[in-house]
């Protein structure tokens, strides 16, 4: 019997037997799935994340009074720190040496922007920002001009707005030198930023940038005024030098004794990529360790349909044997089998994770328009190695106990 004739009998037994075949057959099928669709899924976020990440700023450091993301750390405590405030932060540009690349920002979200009878949605963020904000961070304008220093000294009323913005107000005008009104403040545009997509969700061109002074003036509280710093090494290799200088005079500035953690929190991007990876790298533990358990508990009912065949094929098997058939030969038939099964049900994980992965991919594409699918190849040739491993060593005891029935009292079972 040729492969091709023990890879037709298991597609015959999953026929026959289909309520047994088809739970073991989804079985397989949930396992390959997990492992195809969570690699899936998760490769792609971190490429765009970390494609997101480096478009921030290359050798940027950011400082902040809680970090910008959080898995498991006491939020409560880190609520409770002291603001960053504005003299703090110009206290700090002052005092640094390494370099003076240094920008002060802060934001409030929710805003609603109008122009004349426009208005956008409640969903604008707001950020205060100086004249540094464009050379540290990787921002720019495709129409316009950033805001100047003397701007940001003398708190003129003048923004740079977003491409949702533009959309939502001015569709069919030029923007800059018209008019935009935030909480019966107007503001003049002067510029317009150059699209961004989304990073961590969030879109970039849904954004109003306007002085520091004036939105420290206006659109502060208790609650929001700490604001963020970002400071641009020189250079790489400066990096390091550049972050333990900050780290040093911000503790200093915000009164830290020697033997205290810091009261705020400052990252590199590569160390936001980090927290992000050990995050992504959590779900992907998970998604394997269920997935290849139900593989084995897949590979047992494999053995067990395989053990209920070979008792139904006794007489069959008696009869190859008195016609000279070989050990080996049913071995590998049965083997055969056995592997069939599994590739049948692998195949249906296997599509139903790329679809799976593909799909979330689209849904994510409405927040982070720069996302592209990473098709899972490494783990789909993973899939098939490993249902063929479960297949084998599954089914090696069932056909074992084939090729050792004595042909004599096979041919006499009923």
């Amino acid at each position: 019997m040729n492969a091709l004739e023990s890879v037709s009998i298991a597609i015959d037994a999953v026929r026959s037997q289909k309520l047994r075949s088809g739970l073991t057959l989804l079985s397989v099928g949930i396992g390959v799935f997990a492992i195809i669709a969570a690699t899936s899924i998760m490769s792609t976020l971190s490429r765009a994340v970390s494609g997101q990440l480096a478009d921030l700023g290359e050798n940027s450091l950011l400082i902040q009074r809680t970090p910008t993301i959080n898995f498991g750390t006491n939020w409560a405590k880190m609520r409770r720190r002291k603001n960053i405030t504005y003299m703090q932060a110009k206290e700090f540009r002052d005092r640094m040496s390494s370099t003076n690349q240094i920008a002060i920002s802060n934001q409030n979200p929710g805003m609603t922007v109008k122009s004349g009878q426009e208005s956008t949605n409640p969903d604008v963020t707001l950020i205060g920002i100086d004249e540094m904000y464009f050379v540290v961070n990787a921002v720019s304008v495709s129409a316009g001009r950033p805001v100047t220093e003397s701007e940001v000294a003398t708190s003129r009323p003048v923004a740079i707005i977003g491409q949702d913005v533009v959309a939502a107000l001015f569709p069919k005008v030029d923007p800059v030198g018209q008019l935009i009104t935030l909480k019966n403040q107007s503001f003049l545009v002067i510029g317009v930023l150059t699209k961004k997509g989304g990073v961590l969700g969030q879109s970039q061109d849904n954004r109003v940038l306007i002085p520091i002074t004036v939105f420290n003036k206006y659109y502060t509280w208790e609650w929001d005024a700490s604001v963020d710093i970002s400071v641009k090494a020189i250079n790489k290799l400066m990096l390091m030098e550049t972050k333990d200088e900050a780290t040093g005079i911000m503790r200093a500035l915000r009164g830290v004794k020697p033997w205290e953690e810091n009261n705020f929190e400052i990252d590199a991007n590569d160390a936001l990529s980090g927290q992000f990876s050990g995050f992504t790298s959590a779900i992907l533990a998970v998604a394997w360790i269920s997935g290849l358990g139900a593989l084995v508990a897949a590979g047992i009912g494999i053995m067990n349909m395989m053990l209920v065949s070979v008792k139904e094929r006794t007489r069959e098997i008696g009869v190859r044997k008195a016609l000279g058939a070989r050990r080996r030969w049913i071995i590998r038939q049965f083997l055969v089998e056995s592997i069939t099964l599994c590739q049948l049900g692998g195949t249906f994980g296997m599509l139903g994770g790329i679809a799976a992965s593909w799909g979330v991919t689209e849904l994510l594409r409405e927040a982070m328009p720069s996302i592209t699918y990473v098709f899972p190849t490494a783990t789909v040739i993973f899939s098939i190695v490993i249902c063929t491993i479960i297949g084998l060593a599954f089914g090696m005891y069932p056909a074992w106990r084939a090729a050792k029935l004595d042909p004599i009292e096979a041919l006499r079972y009923e």
